[in-house]
Order: structure tokens, then C-alpha cells, then sequence
């Protein structure tokens, strides 16, 4: 680095000194330049004034009064001597410096009266640089009766560029130092300082220490090599707590799973064979911005999970390309090498237009398909040409999916939602070697609801060719069973949950769906949370001593409204409680295009706005409704700083909220009050359960979640982190695809049956 920083520094003194040596050169040849059109115009001033007077001497005959012209101007500044000579020549009057320098009829002067015109050159004599000037004397009819010769002393120009060369290498010097000095300050603090942060930071990385990492501004001026370095660090810290985890778990003698796991474990199961995964939404997603193209990531524990397996077996995800610049992204094929840092796997898009979009996606899908599915009393719109998109568009993914997969093998095909009921059957219809999964994320209805939907026996015969169908729990399983027993002709094996339809066998099995693992290292002390805790009120503009969070989309199956209506009842039971807990709504707006969504975020904001009224005193308000979307980083800080979260779902999955607020209370000091509507209830009986319906029970809980002894609190909230350690994203991704990588078309009955048998997980 000093080598580097002198290597630096004299370039800099070169390249000034070059560069200020040329422009200088200019500046001193116009200065010279100067001086000497200076001297020339006086002394062609003082030259005609000379020769009027001498051409009258001259015509008078007067000798004396040419000698005395002679004398008395001879001495002027710079000026060395004065001549009058005679028509040949002959000198008729000189001083005598001019008579010693240039005795006799000088030769510019012969030239200046045999050419009858003014003649000037810079010569030099007798080691003296001098400026002579001659010009004929005329008389009358211009006849030449005679000359005048000027000789001037140059020396002080020479004199003045040698001073104004003194003065150039003077500031040359100064502007070196100057920017020597500037150099080595900036070297010094946005060169060799950052890298040797960054140095030191790699250095612990190495050597296995805790070191946060550089700030981004020392990172910046080494983009490339950042672009490099981060991964690497990344990689490493990932490696070294895999590892380390790895070692826990050995010897604590037990098993967790993690993303370098998972990998090995799925490509061990996959035996070469390749992973597609089909989702609606993208893992990497571009748009403007500011002229812009800049890439987001959803925050989404699918991508998490299924991310590190595509890496693994350089696999494919099918999705829709809903970025305003993903189309200026891919390849001529529709394509995309992702992740951009180090590519390991495709990303196909799929264009949709906008009565697609809003065929398929709004309207069948959210519609019609959603609130079908959750018992949360919104009556499902069912359009023919909703209907007609979204078929098209299943056979659209179809298609993108069979020309991806080509002529593998054994293909592994991993279907994501209720968005592509269909696809299943398309794809098995044309490639019946292909394993195929497809895990519905949302709830199934009982028999009699499902009925509801015109197109049931479509749907159903299309989830049916898959080899695998994943539900959330058992109760969902059982329900698709029956709605299958109750629509089509088929052979339900309720003992090894599979249905068998036209020679091809379907499993039906539970995975319950889970986030990333808790994380305990770096847990933060109570004086950090209460002090992000005071940041947060402090940016909402209010006083409160108890948090409470809810994280939701608005939407009409979360509960959102009987939440704040349980807020509202927790404060009139609970007086002593006004001015004291303040509840944080986080919700992030979600299909606006659709009227129901778009009436029942206004619904939320009312009935915030009147609980408020009603309460709202000073700097305290019992609801603070955020609606807009939030980064992964400012969930986080909710839940930590939060006493309780609220998840009152009218009917869900699963619920993902509950799982991460308990992944990130690392300091195991918070209460979960949960909907037993939701799937996590089946899996987190540790929180307090609650019917979302019973406002008032729902209240008490806020206040027995506030009253709860910390004992009792550490330890629930311990039981609940242990459960999503072992269950975590992970292990969902695991358990669907090693149970689909097992299938073995030919011999699927055999294959029902043990597989049913390794599932565990029963709700």
C-alpha cells in the first residue's frame, strides 16, 4: 500500500508539473508577445514622430538641429541610439552608443531606403539583443532624401520572461505541495484506511472472529472487487455457521436443517436429474426507477427455501415477469441467469397482458379461487371469462415448462399454489415421466363448499396429475380427499391418503410451511430493545410503555378489523391500560384492482380512525395503522420491539406472521396471541389461542398477554423457537421434495405407502 501510495503521488507531481510546464509555456510566450508589440508600436510611434522632424532639418540644411534631435532624444527608456543618414548612405547625425554598435550605413537601413519603406528586425549585437527600426525620410514629391535608424534594448524583456518563469516555477512548486498534501489526506482516509477495514474485516472472517462489516462508503471506490468480496465474505460467515451448527447439533445430538443441507440433501435425492419450480412470482424482479433499472427481492420464505436447491442442481423457476424492465433483462429466449452475483440457476419469464393478468390472476384466481377456500364470508365471483384466462394461462406455463425441460429424463417439477390447479394434468399429459408436485398454500374447503365452484371437476382432474399434492395440515388433506370421494370417480386410500384415478396414483400428505431458522447468536440485550423500542415511538410522534404488532396485506380473511374491535374492548375492560399500550398495524396494500380489497382497506382505516377518536389523548393512540409496504429489515424491528403480536386470521394456511414473530425474539421476551384458524396453531400451542369471532376473549388475551409472569413468558416463547429450529423453511422444502424425489411412477401404490409412513407431522 505505501509503495502504492509513492507510485501515486510522484505520478501526480509528474503529470501537474507536465501539464501546468505547457499551459504555462503558453502564458509566458503571450507575455513575451506583449512586451514586444509593446515595443514596437513606441517605438514606430517615436519613429514617425522623429522622421517629420529630421525631413524638415534635412530640406532646411540645418546639420546642427539633427545632432541636436539626435542628442536630445537618444537617451529615452530602452532606447540605445538614434542615426540620420543621407539619401547614400552617409551618416549625417548619430549618438554615439548607436555609432559603436552599428558604425557605418547599417544594411537594414540601405534595404529600408532602397525598398523607400520602414524595415524592423530583432537581432542580436555584440552579445546585446536589440530591436532596430529604419525609415526612409522623404521630401518633396516623396522623394528619398535620407533615413532614420532606432536601435532599442530588448534585454529587459528577456529580463521580465525570466522573471515571469521564476514566478510560474514558484506556484508549480506550491500547487505540487498543495496537491501532494491533498493526495496523501485522501489515500489516507478513502484508500488506505477503507481497505484496511476491509483488510481486518476479511482477516476475522478467516480467521473465524465476529466483525461487522465494512460501512458500504468503504466499499464503494471497490465496486468490482466488491462485487467478489461480499459473496465471498457471505459465503464464508454462511459455511462457518453451518458449521458451527453442524457441531452444536452433534453434540447436543440432534438434527437442524439448513440451506447448505437442504442442498446436499436434495441433490443426493435428485440423482442428477433437474428442478423446476412453477410459482406466480418471481425470486428477482426489475424495474425503473429514476431512469434506472434497479432489481428487488421479494421478501418470501419460498424463495429462501427453494433458492439454494436451484443453486445446488442448477435447476429452472417458471414465473411471470411483472417488472416494468424485466423484459429488458432477459435473453431473446425469455431468460435470465440469476442470482446476479454469481449465476447457478435459470430464470424464465412468462408475459402476460393485462386482460390476462386480470383474468387469470385478479379474477379467477383472487376472486373466485380465494375467498372460495377461506371460510371469511366474501361471496367467490365465478366469470366464464376469467375462467377462459386463466385456463390460457395454465397452458401458457405449460408450454414455457415443456420447452424448458426438453429432453430431460427425469424431471422434477415443483408447482407453487392455486394459481396453476390446472397445469398439473398439462404437463403430466405431455411428459408422464416427470415427477410432479404441487403444494396449495391456502386452506381447502369441505365438499359442500367447493361445490360453490362451476369448474370443480376441471380444477380437481388438473391437481390430480400431479404425483404429489401438498397441503398445509392433515384437516386440509382430509377435505380435498372428501371434495375428490364426492365429485369424481375415484379410489381414495384413506389409510395411506392417496387417490388413484385413471391407472395414476396422487399422494396427499401434509408439509407445514415454516420460515428460516431462529437465530440466536448476536441475541440483543433488553437495554438495545428498549432502546429501538423509544425509535420507533419516537418516529411515530407518540408515548406508550406496551407494543403490540400485527403484520398483515389488507386483506378481509386476516381479521384485521375484529383485531382492533378486541384493541378497543382490551381498553374498556382494561382502563388502567389508556395512555400505556399502543397497538402497531403494519399493512401492506394488495390487489387494489379488485373492489372487495380495495372497500375493505378503507373498512380498516375507518374503524382505526374511530377506535382513535374514541381514545386518543395527548401523545398516546391506541392504534397506529401503517399502510404501505415494509422492508423485511423494518418487520424485524417490529417484532422485536413489540410485547405481543396479533395474528387473528378468520381463516389461513398457515400463517407465516406467527412463525417469524417468534423466530426473531431472540431474547424470548414476548407473547403471541393466535387465531385458531390458522395452521400455525397447530404447531405453536405454546401462544395464547384465540377464536378471532369472540371480540372479548380476544381482549382478555391482550390483557393476559401484558399481565403474563416472565418465567412463563421465556418459557412458552422457548418451547415455540424450538419448534420452528426443527421444523423450520428448511426442513418443509426437504420433506416435499425428498417425499416427491421417492416417487417412482411405475410403482406409485408401493410408494403411497411409504411414504405416509415418513410423514410424522400430523395435525
Amino acid at each position: 500500500m505505501r509503495i502504492l501510495s509513492w507510485r501515486l503521488i510522484v505520478a501526480l507531481v509528474i503529470g501537474v508539473t507536465l501539464v501546468s510546464v505547457a499551459s504555462s509555456w503558453y502564458e509566458v510566450r503571450s507575455q513575451k508577445d506583449a512586451l514586444r508589440s509593446d515595443l514596437e508600436r513606441k517605438a514606430g510611434t517615436l519613429g514617425e514622430s522623429l522622421a517629420a522632424t529630421a525631413q524638415l532639418y534635412l530640406l532646411a540644411g540645418d546639420r546642427d538641429g539633427l545632432e541636436e534631435m539626435v542628442e536630445r532624444f537618444g537617451n529615452r527608456e530602452h532606447l540605445i541610439g538614434i542615426g540620420v543618414y543621407g539619401s547614400d548612405g552617409s551618416v549625417l547625425a548619430i549618438t554615439p552608443a548607436l555609432n559603436s554598435l552599428m558604425p557605418g550605413s547599417p544594411r537594414i537601413l540601405t534595404d529600408s531606403l532602397r525598398a523607400n519603406r520602414g524595415e524592423s528586425n530583432y537581432m542580436r549585437l555584440h552579445f546585446r539583443r536589440v530591436y532596430v527600426l529604419a525609415m526612409p525620410l522623404h521630401g518633396p514629391r516623396g522623394a528619398v532624401i535620407g533615413g532614420i535608424l532606432m536601435a532599442h534594448d530588448t534585454g529587459y524583456i528577456r529580463t521580465e520572461i525570466f522573471l515571469v518563469w521564476g514566478r510560474v516555477f514558484v506556484r508549480i512548486a506550491l500547487q505540487v505541495l498543495v496537491i501532494v498534501a491533498i493526495t496523501i489526506l485522501i489515500v489516507r482516509w478513502s484508500l488506505t484506511k477503507p481497505i484496511a477495514r476491509v483488510a481486518d474485516w476479511i482477516k476475522a472472517l478467516r480467521t473465524g472472529q465476529h466483525a461487522p462489516p465494512p460501512a458500504p462508503s468503504d466499499m464503494d471506490f471497490l465496486l468490482p472487487l466488491t462485487r467478489e468480496v461480499a459473496p465471498l465474505a457471505r459465503s464464508i460467515q454462511t459455511a462457518r455457521g453451518a458449521a458451527a451448527t453442524e457441531a452444536r447439533l452433534r453434540i447436543a445430538n440432534e438434527s437442524e436443517w439448513t440451506a447448505q443441507r437442504l442442498a446436499a440433501h436434495v441433490r443426493s435425492r435428485l440423482e442428477g436429474s433437474s428442478l423446476f419450480v412453477v410459482a406466480n412470482r418471481e425470486p428477482y424482479i426489475h424495474n425503473w426507477r429514476d431512469g434506472v433499472i434497479q432489481m428487488s427481492v421479494p421478501a418470501s420464505g419460498l424463495v429462501a427455501a427453494i433458492e439454494p436447491i436451484l443453486c445446488a442442481c442448477n435447476g429452472t423457476w417458471v414465473a411471470h415477469g411483472s417488472g416494468n424492465a424485466d423484459m429488458e433483462m432477459t435473453d431473446e429466449h425469455d431468460r435470465l441467469q440469476v442470482p446476479p452475483d454469481e449465476p447457478l440457476y435459470t430464470l424464465r419469464r412468462i408475459w402476460l397482458s393485462a386482460e390476462e393478468e386480470d383474468g387469470y390472476y385478479y379474477g379467477f384466481a383472487n376472486e373466485g379461487l380465494w375467498p372460495l377456500c377461506h371460510n371469511a364470508h366474501t361471496r367467490p365471483i365465478f366469470r366464464a371469462s376469467d375462467w377462459e384466462h386463466y385456463y390460457n394461462v395454465n397452458q401458457k406455463f405449460a408450454d414455457a415448462l415443456v420447452e424448458e425441460i426438453g429432453a430431460e429424463e427425469h424431471p422434477v417439477v415443483l408447482i407453487q399454489d392455486y394459481h396453476f390447479a390446472l397445469l398439473p394434468r398439462m404437463v403430466k399429459n405431455r411428459l408422464p415421466q416427470a415427477r410432479i408436485a404441487i403444494f396449495w398454500h391456502i386452506p381447502w374447503p369441505n365438499p359442500e363448499s367447493f361445490e360453490i365452484c362451476p369448474w370443480q371437476r376441471e380444477l380437481l382432474d388438473g391437481l390430480l396429475g400431479a404425483d404429489l399434492i401438498g397441503f398445509h395440515v392433515r384437516a386440509h388433506c382430509n377435505n380435498f380427499l372428501n371434495t375428490v370421494d364426492h365429485v369424481l370417480e375415484a379410489r381414495i386410500d384413506w389409510e395411506h391418503f392417496a387417490v388413484k384415478r385413471n391407472d395414476h396414483t396422487s399422494l396427499v400428505l401434509p408439509f407445514p410451511i415454516s420460515v428460516e431458522c431462529c437465530d440466536d447468536t448476536g441475541a440483543r440485550s433488553g437495554t438495545d430493545v428498549a432502546d429501538e423500542r423509544r425509535a420507533v415511538l419516537k418516529a411515530a410522534g407518540i408515548e406508550a410503555t406496551y407494543i403490540g404488532v400485527g403484520v398483515d396485506r389488507i386483506d378481509y380473511t386476516k381479521g384485521i378489523i375484529e383485531r382492533f374491535q378486541a384493541v378497543e374492548s382490551f381498553l374498556e375492560r382494561y382502563p388502567s391500560y389508556q395512555g400505556k399500550f399502543t397497538f402497531f398495524q403494519l399493512g401492506a396494500p394488495t390487489r387494489t384492482h379488485i373492489k372487495r380489497y380495495a372497500d375493505f382497506q378503507a373498512e380498516v382505516e375507518a374503524e382505526a380512525s374511530r377506535i382513535n377518536a374514541r381514545f386518543k389523548r395527548g401523545r398516546w393512540s391506541p392504534i397506529i395503522l401503517q399502510v404501505r409496504q415494509h422492508s423485511k429489515q423494518e418487520v424485524q424491528r417490529y417484532y422485536r420491539i413489540a410485547h405481543l403480536c396479533m395474528v387473528t386470521s378468520l381463516h389461513d394456511g398457515m400463517n407465516l406472521v406467527a412463525k417469524e414473530f417468534v423466530a426473531a425474539k431472540q431474547d424470548e421476551r414476548g407473547v403471541l396471541i393466535l387465531s385458531q384458524f390458522t395452521g400455525a396453531a397447530r404447531e405453536l400451542r405454546d401462544a395464547i389461542i384465540v377464536n378471532p369471532y369472540d371480540i372479548e376473549a380476544t381482549g382478555e388475551a391482550i390483557a393476559q398477554a401484558l399481565r403474563m409472569d416472565v418465567n412463563e413468558m421465556t418459557e412458552r416463547m422457548r418451547r415455540m423457537r424450538n419448534t420452528i429450529r426443527e421444523h423450520n423453511i428448511y426442513w418443509w422444502a426437504s420433506s416435499l421434495i425428498g417425499t416427491l424425489c421417492e416417487v417412482r411412477l411405475e410403482q406409485a401404490e408401493q410408494v403411497a405407502v411409504s411414504a405416509s409412513d415418513r410423514v410424522t407431522v400430523e395435525t
